[in-house]
């Protein structure tokens, strides 16, 4: 089995910062493409930023500048770096991996979702 595992999400004031951890583990062979997804309230989920196992990153629009993505290969986890926030970034956050299992199987897995609340 897989498990996405995500940490750091709360709530901060406009103009604040936080940052998230998604830790994959379980039988994992490799992780590929990781990537940081968000739903808020009665809207559709959308891509946020994604990484490629390389290091190639993409953003959406509304968090160019702002948000930042990386991932420590040896650990097999993403961060999401936010700054500047605002209360349009208010949402579930969850992480996203294409990974391939230790059984040559590929899957893409998801994370839990932690609450991301920017609000004075």
């Amino acid at each position: 089995q897989v498990q996405l595992v995500e940490s750091g999400g709360g709530l901060v004031q406009p103009g604040g910062s936080l940052r998230l951890a998604c830790a994959a583990s379980g039988n994992i062979f490799s992780v590929n493409d990781m990537a940081w997804y968000r739903q808020a309230p009665g809207k559709q989920r959308e891509l946020v930023a994604s990484i490629t196992s390389g290091g190639s990153t993409n953003y959406a629009d509304s968090v160019k500048g702002r948000f930042t993505i990386s991932r420590d290969n040896a650990k097999n986890t993403e961060y999401l770096q936010m700054n500047s926030l605002k209360p349009e970034d208010t949402a579930v956050y969850y992480c996203n991996a294409y990974l391939m299992t230790t059984r040559r199987i590929n899957i893409r897995a998801w994370g839990q979702g932690t609450q991301v609340t920017v609000s004075s």
